[in-house]
């Protein structure tokens, strides 16, 4: 029967909704984390009559036709960028970005990778660093004799020098925009890579029109919602158990054809 087909789709559509459900419910407290959402689409469709087709010559066509759909499959998995809560940690070093944009720091390998996470601290040279070690795209080292760190809105980094009156300045945070965000390649640790999807990166300062803000002593929180992850979870059991339930009721209707033809 097409039924145990069909409701077999159902039921691994639902189980990867689940999986995903499971990730942001995971990821609910970590930096800068961005929820995802599982799209799905049916499958093909077998016509068991066609419409617009006249049944006997000179008929009219046939208004509506018989087509049975085969089922559901996943289409993607859409990584939704909204915008994350802030939490002060009053953390010098600690960077929230408010708005559009991403720091861009420097893989291992030599890649450049994207991140909201600002947890970033020193390194035994002085420059700014995220949690893995990256150093950032354009260098920040801080003097080994400042006794404080200055970043504002506009991404400008100044050291207090003991003994100097003026702040110095020691360099400038950019941001990189891209056209197509969901299009990132998540790597896990909260750093995304650039592909063919998302298009090529857009340098800029922050605070110029279509870049955020820097917010020093702060961090980007994770944007999900629990109580709605939790909703979406009830949902997705639900309609697993649904498919299983055809599943057992497409089995006990073949039982009864058996036993009849026996």
């Amino acid at each position: 029967m097409r039924a145990l087909a069909i409701a077999a789709t159902g039921m691994n559509a639902q189980q990867l909704n689940v999986e995903v459900i499971a990730n942001n419910i995971s990821n609910v407290n970590t930096t800068a984390f961005k929820g995802a959402r599982a799209e799905f689409t049916d499958l093909l469709y077998q016509a068991e009559r066609a419409q617009a087709i006249p049944t006997q010559a000179g008929a009219s066509p046939v208004p509506e036709g018989a087509m049975l759909g085969l089922g559901v499959r996943a289409a993607a998995i859409r990584n939704l960028h909204r915008q994350g809560a802030l939490t002060n940690t009053s953390n010098q070093f600690d960077l929230a970005v408010t708005g559009r944009g991403w720091f861009q720091v420097d893989a291992p390998n030599g890649d450049t990778v994207y991140t909201r996470a600002g947890a970033f601290n020193k390194d035994a040279n002085g420059r700014l660093v995220t949690l893995d070690g990256y150093t950032l795209t354009q260098p920040i080292l801080v003097p080994a004799d400042a006794i404080d760190v200055t970043i504002n809105e506009s991404g400008q980094v100044f050291a207090k020098i003991d003994g100097e009156v003026e702040l110095r300045p020691i360099g400038q945070l950019m941001l990189a925009n891209f056209a197509n965000d969901a299009g990132l390649e998540p790597i896990g640790g909260n750093y995304y890579r650039e592909t063919i999807a998302s298009g090529a990166p857009q340098e800029g300062s922050p605070t110029d029109p279509g870049y955020g803000k820097i917010h020093q002593g702060y961090l980007e929180a994770s944007n999900v919602d629990a109580i709605k992850e939790i909703t979406n979870l009830i949902s997705a059991q639900r309609a697993f158990e649904m498919n299983s339930k055809v599943i057992q009721a497409a089995d006990d209707m073949a039982g009864t054809v058996s036993k009849g033809i026996r």
